[in-house]
């Protein structure tokens, strides 16, 4: 007597009784496991009994419990869900992961930009204070120019933004360099000019003026419509690695931007400012060139969502502001830190304020080198992290007694800041829905216009009162920043 022939779900043969499936599931033995996740996939540990998979289904009109279902059958419990998606024949359980490759490949154009930028703005800082004396101008006349550009940064960012949302991301970002770029020729022109003759003291101011201010406000499109092109493209948890790889060109951008200058300033002041009018155009060719236009938005009718005092966007706005806040003290006050902390001369002590704020271009690339590498921390942490550990470079400034230490203590605190920039632009983008990205990024940056501004202010008045003033003031406010982080994870948690 010829054996029987017991039943697997690979047998091309179909019983005639819809039970029998069932039975000779019943009695074949186990496969093991495979590590799959597909229909085919079979694990003993776990297995679900055949009979009330059965029971179950024998009465639908279109499903058949067979041998294929009896594999279903025996996944383990933890796979419910996508058993029942196989019984129902869908084969989709989940939504499609975006196509990180085509967003990375979106990235690296704007890290350009950014890098682009960056240094061209640094540049322009570098070489200002020379050509405002060349001109015979005031050093407040300088300052004026600067915070003109971040006065309009703050008050046109958001609406960038929201411009970004309605008409496009690509417009928005060619139009921000190609404007600035030809204001930035417009200045190095006016520039070369007036250093062979110069003109009256009001018209050399109101050019510096009005030139830094238009460029401040064409520029102010850029970061954030590129922050909101990020969020579009990036899923959530791979936003925080992709705000840092833009941060790290923008530090990249501090540091390369004073160095170009001090080999170009050889040749004539009005070099660095050509080169500064380069970037941009030359960033703007690589984005039309290079970045595809992407899905156009889709802006809900009606006004712009009013998200400046939005509750999902209060903790990047306090993180925004505190932190460029903190980044302006210390930038404004090193040089003068140490003239009188270390009793350094003007030269030496302009060549350690340039060595410390190289050390702050490292720091901020390293840590935002970890960000990337670290892509499954949720933002709210890294402000928290990032924000202690730049409390405490900010604090250890206490105990500078010469240029390592000076050094050393800037480096902490960029070390901590290069957590806290990338964490809270994506914490912004993480808490509002696509419609809203543009708005949001430019909420955050004006914010960040708002501190580059406040900064300045509260730390060179500080300063009078004590040298240390100021970075005890940074300190205190990242503290508290560290700790609304950590009480804002635990309540989204």
């Amino acid at each position: 007597m010829t054996p029987r022939a017991t039943g697997s779900p690979a047998s091309p043969r179909r019983s005639a009784d819809p039970g029998a499936g069932v039975r000779r599931a019943r009695r074949t033995p186990s496969a093991p496991a495979t590590g799959k996740t597909g229909a085919g996939a079979c694990s003993p540990a776990g297995a679900w009994p055949v009979r009330r998979v059965r029971r179950r289904y024998a009465s639908h009109p279109r499903i058949r419990v067979s041998d294929r279902h009896a594999a279903v059958a025996r996944r383990p419990p933890g796979l419910a869900r996508h058993v029942a998606a196989a019984l129902r024949g869908s084969r989709r359980v989940s939504a499609p992961a975006p196509d990180i490759a085509a967003a990375n490949a979106a990235l690296r154009p704007l890290a350009f930009a950014a890098l682009a930028g960056t240094m061209a703005m640094m540049g322009f800082v570098a070489v200002i204070g020379p050509i405002v004396r060349r001109l015979g101008l005031a050093e407040w006349h300088a300052g004026l120019a600067i915070a003109v550009a971040g006065m309009l940064w703050m008050l046109l960012a958001r609406t960038w933004g929201v411009v970004s949302d309605r008409h496009g991301r690509k417009p928005v970002l060619l139009f921000g360099l190609a404007a600035s770029g030809v204001v930035y020729v417009l200045l190095a022109l006016f520039v070369d000019v007036a250093l062979r003759e110069p003109p009256a003291v009001l018209l050399s101011v109101t050019a510096l003026v009005v030139a830094r201010g238009l460029i401040g406000a064409f520029y102010a499109a850029v970061p954030p419509t590129a922050a909101a092109l990020v969020a579009d493209r990036m899923p959530p948890q791979e936003r925080a690695g992709a705000m840092a790889r833009l941060g790290a060109a923008n530090a990249i951008g501090m540091v390369a931007g004073p160095a170009a200058v001090g080999w170009l300033a050889g040749f004539g002041l009005h070099w660095p400012l050509y080169a500064a009018a380069a970037l941009p155009l030359l960033a703007l060719l690589v984005l039309w060139k290079t970045l595809d236009a992407g899905p156009r938005p889709q802006p809900r009718p009606g006004r712009p969502p009013a998200l400046l005092f939005d509750p999902r966007l209060r903790l990047p706005v306090l993180t925004a502001l505190a932190a460029m806040s903190a980044i302006a003290v210390a930038q404004v006050n090193i040089g003068f830190f140490a003239l009188d902390r270390l009793g350094l001369e003007p030269a030496a002590a302009a060549a350690a304020a340039g060595r410390a704020l190289t050390g702050v271009g490292v720091g901020l690339v390293l840590a935002q080198a970890l960000v990337i590498r670290l892509r499954q921390v949720p933002p709210q942490r890294w402000i928290a992290i990032g924000a202690a550990l730049a409390a405490a470079g900010f604090g250890a400034v206490v105990l500078v007694d010469g240029q390592p230490t000076l050094i050393a203590s800037h480096v902490l605190a960029a070390f901590g800041m290069g957590m806290v920039m990338p964490a809270f632009q994506a914490a912004a983008a993480n808490a509002v829905q696509a419609h809203e990205q543009g708005a949001a990024a430019g909420t955050v940056a004006s914010m960040q216009g708002l501190g580059m501004v406040v900064g300045p202010l509260l730390g060179t008045g500080l300063y009078r009162l004590a040298p240390i003033a100021p970075y005890l003031l940074a300190a205190g406010v990242l503290v508290l920043l560290a700790l609304v982080a950590l009480t804002s994870r635990r309540s989204a948690a």
